[in-house]
C-alpha cells in the first residue's frame, strides 16, 4: 500500500511577510552588534575580562570569536541559512547567554553604564539589553512558528565560506600582534608635586609612589581615552588587589563623580591635582599615561591596550 507524504502547511501571504521582517530585524541587530563592537573593540575585551576571563590574550580572543559569531549569525539569518536546524537555536542560545551575563552584571554594579552590546555607538544599560535579547528571543520563537523556508542546494558550500569569513574578520581587523607589551624606558621621573603641601587645594596621596614598586595612571577627567583606561584598570586592580595600582586625576572635581559613574574605578586608589603646569611634567605631553614606576624611575610606558595582569604581575616581581 502506497502511503502519501503529508503536504507542507502553506504559510499566508500575511504570515510570510511578518516573518520575513522579523527576520530581516533580528539579522540587522546582530549585524550591527557584531559591526560596532568592531569599531570600539578594547572595551568589549575588558568586558569579557570582567565576566572572569583574567588573561588579557585569551580574553582578546574569545572577544574576536564572540564577535565573528554574532557577524555569522546576522549573515545566516539574511541568507537563510539552516535556520531551523542551526541558526535560530544558535540566536537564542547566544542571546540567553549574554542576558545571564547581564544579569550577574545587575547583581554586582547595579543597572548603570553602558553593557557594550552596541560598542560606543549606541549606548545601552544592562536593563535595556536585558529587554532587548527578550524581544529579539521572542522574534525567534515567532520565526520558527512563521518563517521556515527550503534551505538554497549550494547552502552548504555558502555557509562554509560565511562562517570562514565571519570567524576571520575580527582576526583582520585587530590582528593578535597588534597586542605588543609595554614599552622598556628608563628615566626619572618627579612626583614630588604629589607632595607639595604648598599647593593648595591638593590631597597628599596616602601612599607613597615615590618609593618602591607602582604602576600609576596620570589621567584627565574630560579625555574619553582615559576613561577606557580607567575603566579596564579598575577591572584588573578588583581581580588583582595585589597590583600597586594608582591614579593621578586632573580636571574640574564637578567631573568626579561621573567620571567614576562611568568607569566604576572609584574604589582604586587616586587623587585630584589640580595645577595643570605641575601635572603635565609629571604625566607628560598626552594622556592618559601609565607608568611602571620603580622607586621614581620609569621602567615601563603603557597603551591601555598593552595592560595584561599577568605581565604587570611579572614585572612587580622581577628583582633584577
Amino acid at each position: 500500500m502506497e502511503v502519501q507524504a503529508s503536504p507542507v502547511k502553506k504559510r499566508s501571504a500575511l504570515q510570510r511577510t511578518t516573518g520575513l521582517i522579523l527576520l530581516l530585524t533580528t539579522a540587522a541587530v546582530f549585524l550591527f552588534s557584531g559591526i560596532t563592537k568592531l569599531l570600539d573593540f578594547p572595551p568589549f575585551v575588558w568586558n569579557i575580562m570582567d565576566a572572569g576571563v583574567q588573561n588579557m590574550r585569551l580574553a582578546s580572543i574569545t572577544a574576536r570569536l564572540f564577535i565573528g559569531f554574532e557577524l555569522l549569525l546576522g549573515m545566516f539569518l539574511l541568507l537563510h541559512l539552516f535556520l531551523k536546524s542551526f541558526t535560530y537555536p544558535a540566536v537564542q542560545a547566544l542571546l540567553a547567554l549574554f542576558t545571564v551575563y547581564l544579569i550577574l552584571l545587575i547583581v554586582r554594579q547595579g543597572n548603570t553604564g553602558n553593557c557594550g552590546c552596541f560598542g560606543a555607538s549606541f549606548v545601552m544599560t544592562p536593563l535595556a539589553a536585558i529587554g532587548k535579547n527578550l524581544v529579539l528571543m521572542v522574534f525567534t520563537f515567532l520565526l520558527k512558528k512563521l518563517y521556515d523556508i527550503k534551505p538554497y542546494r549550494q547552502s552548504g558550500a555558502i555557509a562554509g565560506f560565511v562562517t570562514m569569513a565571519a570567524l576571520v574578520v575580527p582576526f583582520l581587523a585587530f590582528p593578535l600582534s597588534r597586542e605588543a607589551h609595554p614599552e622598556v624606558v628608563s628615566r626619572t621621573i618627579d612626583l614630588n608635586p604629589l607632595y607639595d603641601k604648598a599647593t593648595a587645594g591638593n590631597l597628599t596621596p596616602t601612599t607613597d609612589l615615590r618609593k618602591g614598586k607602582h604602576i600609576v595612571s596620570f589621567m584627565s577627567l574630560s579625555c574619553p581615552h582615559c576613561r577606557k583606561a580607567a575603566l579596564l584598570l579598575q577591572i584588573i586592580h578588583r581581580q588583582h588587589p595585589e597590583l600597586p595600582i594608582f591614579f593621578v586625576l586632573n580636571g574640574s572635581p564637578d567631573r568626579l563623580d561621573d567620571f567614576f559613574k562611568e568607569t566604576r574605578s572609584k574604589d582604586v586608589p587616586h587623587v585630584l591635582f589640580r595645577g595643570a603646569e605641575a601635572f603635565q611634567s609629571m604625566a607628560g605631553d598626552a594622556v592618559p599615561a601609565i607608568y611602571f614606576i620603580n622607586n621614581a624611575v620609569v621602567e615601563r610606558e603603557a597603551t591601555y591596550f598593552q595592560l595584561d595582569p599577568a605581565y604587570m604581575n611579572t614585572w612587580l616581581h622581577d628583582t633584577h
